[in-house]
């Protein structure tokens, strides 16, 4: 069974920084693509892309240059370095996966960006 688990969300003043994680279980973590998503009230986002390996990465224009994602494939868990927050970065986060023609997604972790 698929299990995709994120968590390192929280409160964080803008211009900080936030490591987010998603563990991950039930399948071989290090044969698939992992991306990111964001959803804020009313809109979902695309937020970065990385490939089986860590190779090659794709980030939406409005993270890039601030976020890095990373993987760590013998822990089986995908990272989401996000520096240079902004109050428009607020938003619970998802990782997700295709695995099998099936689109798995944790539960979230909420950022909130806010002085």
């Amino acid at each position: 069974q698929v299990q995709l688990v994120e968590s390192g969300g929280g409160l964080v003043q803008p211009g900080g920084s936030l490591r987010l994680s998603c563990a991950a279980s039930g399948f071989t973590f290090s044969r698939y693509v992992m991306s990111w998503y964001r959803q804020a009230p009313e809109k979902r986002e695309w937020v970065a892309q990385i490939t089986s390996t860590g190779s090659i990465t794709n980030y939406a224009d409005s993270v890039k240059g601030r976020f890095t994602i990373s993987r760590d494939n013998a822990k089986n868990t995908v990272y989401l370095q996000m520096n240079s927050l902004k109050p428009e970065d607020t938003a619970v986060y998802y990782c997700n996966t295709i695995y099998r023609g099936s689109t798995y997604w944790g539960k979230g972790t909420l950022v909130t960006v806010s002085s």
